[in-house]
């Protein structure tokens, strides 16, 4: 089994930073990809970013330059630097990650507001 226990969401200010951190726990599996998607009220969840073992990155056009992923193989975590951030990237933050045994698995979500 995987749980991922993800931590850092909260309420900023446009402009402002956040760090969202998930933590993979459990045995019997070995992690590939690693990443975070959102979803923002009435809208699908959409892919934000992703980073492999070997730490390939990938981003969505609508983060780029201003959200850093990175993650630390040793201890099964994946961190996304948030800066600049705006209204528009309120949502529910999940992290996920892709294992060679278990497929897909996801965190339970974190909340994310931007607002003035």
């Amino acid at each position: 089994q995987v749980q991922l226990a993800e931590s850092g969401g909260g309420l900023v200010q446009p402009g402002e930073s956040l760090r969202l951190s998930c933590a993979a726990s459990g045995g019997g599996f070995s992690i590939e990809a690693m990443g975070w998607y959102r979803q923002a009220p009435g809208k699908e969840r959409e892919f934000v970013a992703l980073i492999t073992s070997g730490g390939f990155t990938n981003y969505a056009d609508s983060v780029k330059g201003r959200f850093t992923i990175s993650r630390d193989n040793g201890k099964n975590t994946v961190s996304l630097q948030m800066n600049s951030l705006k209204p528009s990237d309120t949502a529910v933050y999940y992290c996920f990650v892709d294992t060679t045994m278990l497929g897909r698995k996801w965190g339970q979500g974190t909340q994310v507001t931007v607002s003035p």
